[in-house]
């Protein structure tokens, strides 16, 4: 006689008997389909908060540590330097007062004419000597040495002569037509505010000061001036002239929009001055390194003994990050953490040798192969 459990139909048939598993209990979490996957726990993270304003002081001492031992040195060397030019020519008495009293002669000791066309003179040809040192080695690519010193070896090697005419062009323009108004208009700014239009030059000690003065107040009239151009409605029709240089040189350092040659390239470092009251003079020498400063940021190349122009080459690379000329304002607003991040970073010192910095801080293989 067959059992019950024979004559069952299939369909109610015994469930074999389940064996129990050796393998580890299936949790809920790991029976949720993937859509309610929980998201893995993060890791508290064991780095210190970034304390930007401790950072802004860090870039500040730095700056007064280069900046004072820079005038150190200069304050140093400026009476030896001073015998042996007058020893040269030999000239009685001050040489720097003396040779200001002989320009003094040559504007006619008018103001205006000082003011004027003085400052267009003094800023205009210093300028394009700067700049053509840089310009025939882009033009030429000689000497040849000078080009292992290039921040982007692969750009501008020539330079395309027709944006270079297109550059040049541009930057006459922004010199006579932009400049000798806004310089005309600005005299009457300066004679308001008391600037000094005399044949007596003011003390050395006292010019080093206006010079500190003269750069803590560009820093904070460039940034926020550059800044504001990178806003959207602005670059396009503005900013947008600048940047068409990917990998800057020389000349384009006053490549620009009229709009921004006021706003940015010339207004302020126009504001040192008139906050201070300086003298003529003193804005003619300021008015020279700022000029001097900006070129060489836009050079394209780091050469030995001249300021790093990585910060500024990878503005123009990425277009965001380092807006300012000191870096003082950037460490306090965050915007250099990307170039921070970067290789331009470890290479932004001062050259003090002849080995190119490309070799002392070589790129990534894996980057440098795609």
């Amino acid at each position: 006689m067959e059992g019950k459990q024979q004559l069952c139909t299939p369909s109610c048939r015994p469930t074999p008997a389940v064996q129990p598993s050796t393998e580890a209990p299936v949790s809920k979490q790991q029976l949720c389909t993937p859509s309610c996957r929980p998201t893995p726990a993060v890791q508290p993270s064991t780095e210190a908060p970034v304390d930007r304003l401790s950072q802004s002081f860090d870039s500040i001492k730095k700056y007064l540590f280069v900046t004072g031992t820079a005038l150190c040195v200069f304050a140093a060397a400026r009476n030896s330097i001073t015998w042996h030019i007058q020893q040269f020519w030999g000239v009685s008495g001050d040489f720097w007062q003396y040779g200001w009293l002989q320009l003094y002669d040559v504007f006619g000791r008018d103001p205006w004419t000082l003011c004027v066309f003085g400052t267009i003179i003094v800023t205009t040809i210093p300028y394009w000597i700067f700049a053509s040192l840089f310009l025939l080695v882009d033009a030429t690519g000689k000497p040849a040495f000078i080009l292992r010193y290039k921040v982007q070896p692969e750009k501008n090697v020539p330079v395309d002569p027709v944006k270079l005419f297109k550059a040049v062009c541009t930057v006459l323009f922004n010199q006579t037509v932009i400049a000798v108004p806004f310089i005309m208009l600005f005299y009457r700014l300066f004679v308001w505010r008391g600037v000094e239009f005399t044949p007596e030059l003011p003390t050395f000690q006292w010019v080093m000061v206006e010079l500190i003065v003269f750069s803590l107040v560009e820093e904070l009239g460039f940034y926020y001036s550059h800044r504001m151009l990178h806003h959207p409605a602005l670059y396009k029709h503005v900013h947008k002239v600048h940047h068409e240089w990917n990998a800057p040189i020389s000349v384009i350092s006053l490549y620009a929009h009229p709009v921004e040659h006021i706003l940015s390239n010339m207004l302020p470092p126009l504001l040192g001055p008139l906050l201070m009251g300086s003298h003529i003079a003193t804005v003619w020498l300021w008015f020279i390194i700022a000029l001097f400063s900006s070129i060489v940021a836009h050079c394209g190349y780091h050469m030995p003994f001249l300021p790093s122009p990585e910060a500024h080459d990878f503005h123009h690379q990425k277009f965001i990050n380092n807006f300012g000329v000191l870096g003082v304002l950037d460490r306090l607003h965050g915007t250099d953490n990307l170039f921070r991040a970067s290789k331009a970073y470890q290479r932004h010192f001062l050259l003090l040798c002849w080995t190119p910095v490309t070799q002392q801080v070589p790129d990534d293989p894996k980057l440098k192969s795609k």
